[in-house]
């Protein structure tokens, strides 16, 4: 079994407090730049920015020290984002559930996919598939920032209620 770096849990923690502080971005400053990266309003969709932006970021000094793990790297990401994504929509649109505690938790979990999971993601098949994996992450910040712009019509991008 393979075993987490100190580095890959030191970028955990620094982008996981980079994301919390990150959601607040856009209420302080408002304008185009920051609604690229920090959430615009209280939807599942633009929850997003405070997960892929700071996974993104903190990858790179690890994909220095590893540069066969991108493959892994960019799966855990997406990955982490469809659980953030499904949960979300699960239990704030299915279930009407409200509490914040649930939105950190996930949110923390997520991050932990996103930067422990790799470690355990070895061999040639992550190596071979890494442009696939890194076509489809580009694909999602391309769409991040077209919806920032022109969210549809759907579930995903609505605002959510007040969280308890």
């Amino acid at each position: 079994m393979s075993r987490i770096s100190k580095a890959a849990l030191l970028a955990f923690a620094v982008a996981t407090l980079a994301g919390s502080c990150l959601h607040f971005v856009y209420a302080l400053f408002p304008n185009g730049l920051t609604a690229v990266l920090a959430p615009v309003n209280e939807s599942i969709w633009e929850h997003l920015k405070i997960l892929v932006w700071p996974c993104v970021l903190g990858a790179v000094p690890l994909l220095r020290r590893e540069p066969d793990g991108l493959g892994a790297r960019a799966f855990s990401l997406l990955l982490a984002a469809g659980l953030m994504l499904a949960a979300g929509w699960l239990y704030h649109g299915v279930l009407d559930g409200r509490a914040l505690l649930f939105d950190v938790v996930l949110y923390v979990l997520c991050m932990g996919v996103c930067f422990l999971l790799p470690a355990f993601l070895r061999g040639s098949f992550w190596r071979e598939k890494a442009r696939l994996w890194c076509g489809l992450v580009l694909a999602l910040m391309v769409l991040m920032v077209v919806f920032t712009w022109l969210p549809p019509d759907a579930a995903l991008f609505h605002e959510l209620p007040k969280t308890d």
